[in-house]
Order: C-alpha cells, then sequence, then structure tokens
C-alpha cells in the first residue's frame, strides 16, 4: 500500500562516523516529544547503515545512498541492494545528481537500480533536477518530466516510492526557486508520474531538495504536491533536522 503521508529524509552524503550516532539519539529523543505526523529517515554512508539501524529504532526509516543494479557479482567496492536491506534499511536514494553528473549515470541505470531495489525489498526515492544552464533556458519541466518518464520502471506502479525534485543549481548553494517555480515543476512531475505509472501514482510523495532549512522548511513544505523534503546538510544536526520535521 503507497503511503501518503509527508516524508522528511536526511542524505547525509559522504559525513559521519561511528560518534556521529550521537545525533541520532538526539533526533529520536525530540521526535519523540514531538510526535510528528510525517515520516521521518536518514540516509548515511553505508558504513553506517546497521548501526544507525538499530541506533534509530522504529521511529526513524533507514535508507541508502545508492546501490548496484546487479545483484551480486565482481563490482568491487559497490553495494547491492539486497545487502542494504539485510543491513537494516527500508529506503534506498537513486539517481541523485551527485551520481548523474559525477558518475555518468543515465535515466535507464536509474530505472535498473529501482527495479533491483524493489525486488529487495526496499523503496526508492529516485531524484531528478535540472541544472542551472536549464533552468536559465526556461527548459526545468521538460528536463525533470524526461528524467521521470525515463527513470521510473513500471514496476513502481502500486508500489511504495518518492520522487525527489532537487534543482541542481540549489544543492548545497544556499539558492532556492520560488515558491510558485517549486510548485510548476512538482505538478510537472505529478503528470509525469501518472502518466507513466497510472492514476494510483497520484498519491506518491514527491519531495523537494535543494537547501532546506529550519527556516525556510514550513513554507515550501506547504506548497501544492510538495509531499516531503529530501534534505543534506541540515540533516546531520538533530537540532537543525527536527526543526524541519517540526515544519511539516
Amino acid at each position: 500500500m503507497i503511503k501518503t503521508a509527508k516524508l522528511i529524509a536526511g542524505n547525509w552524503k559522504m559525513n559521519g562516523l561511528g560518534a556521529s550516532l550521537g545525533e541520532v539519539d538526539r533526533l529520536c529523543a525530540g521526535l519523540a516529544e514531538a510526535s510528528p505526523a510525517c515520516r521521518v529517515a536518514l540516509c548515511p554512508p553505508a558504513t553506517l547503515v546497521e548501526r544507525m539501524a538499530q541506533a534509530a529504532g522504529a521511529g526513524i526509516e533507514i535508507g541508502g545512498q545508492d546501490c548496484r543494479a546487479e545483484t551480486h557479482g565482481a563490482f568491487t567496492g559497490d553495494i547491492s541492494a539486497a545487502m542494504l536491506k539485510d543491513a537494516g534499511a527500508t529506503l534506498v536514494i537513486l539517481g541523485h545528481s551527485e551520481r548523474r553528473q559525477g558518475y555518468g549515470e543515465t535515466d535507464a541505470l536509474v530505472s535498473a537500480k529501482a527495479t533491483a531495489a524493489l525486488e529487495a525489498g526496499l523503496a526508492p526515492i529516485i531524484c531528478v533536477g535540472e541544472t542551472l544552464e536549464q533552468h536559465e533556458a526556461g527548459r526545468a519541466v521538460e528536463v525533470v518530466r524526461a528524467q521521470i518518464l525515463g527513470s521510473l520502471p513500471t514496476a513502481l506502479a502500486g508500489r511504495d516510492f518518492a520522487v525527489a525534485y532537487e534543482p541542481v543549481w540549489a544543492i548545497g548553494t544556499g539558492l532556492t526557486p520560488t515558491l510558485e517555480q517549486i510548485e510548476e515543476v512538482h505538478r510537472a512531475v505529478r503528470a509525469a508520474m501518472v502518466e507513466r505509472l497510472g492514476p494510483g501514482a497520484g498519491g506518491t510523495p514527491i519531495l523537494y531538495g535543494g537547501s532546506v532549512k529550519p527556516d525556510n522548511a514550513r513554507e515550501i513544505l506547504a506548497v501544492p504536491e510538495v509531499g516531503g523534503a529530501l534534505v543534506g546538510g541540515a540533516s546531520l544536526k538533530a537540532a537543525d533536522f527536527l526543526g524541519i520535521v517540526r515544519g511539516a
């Protein structure tokens, strides 16, 4: 059954050691006090997935930051979806712009990874977003629509997953689109999801990502079709992340 509650997911990227698990303890304590209605997830480096899943308990979903499309094999340094699941993950981020740009990941590869995630029992968070050049050329809707149609396998229909719209030019820069721009792209993402997967995709959360902070989270999360947030740097500190969760 597709979950429709807002999802606030933190992407720790290549940050975090064992000592960082204290932030998870503080986050758990804050969530117990706040009792948020939204889903809360953290996606740490693979080295912390198992330990974070043990520390987080039932209140926080744990995810990976990427997975291999293949189930096993001679792929030194890579991690399969089944390995993440075995370590305690329930989610996995796929197609992040840092993977698309830095590693040349294509829509077809992201789609194959999403299929592998589903087969392993993980819910994918599939990322899309335009570059600054594409944004300035007025091509944001065109770009994300193509990414949705190419990156979402039909196997996602009726399954638990999320899409994250992250304008590449807003990630880690402190810049954000206007609320009107966010709404326009999220509506286009929704239309493309329904085109690709059918009307059941109308309830799948579309997250916004790109310099989400406690001081702007509430207004962003109130925008129509924004079903949560994918948070980068602000998820590394429990106090900042809780500020965003409370905005949901």
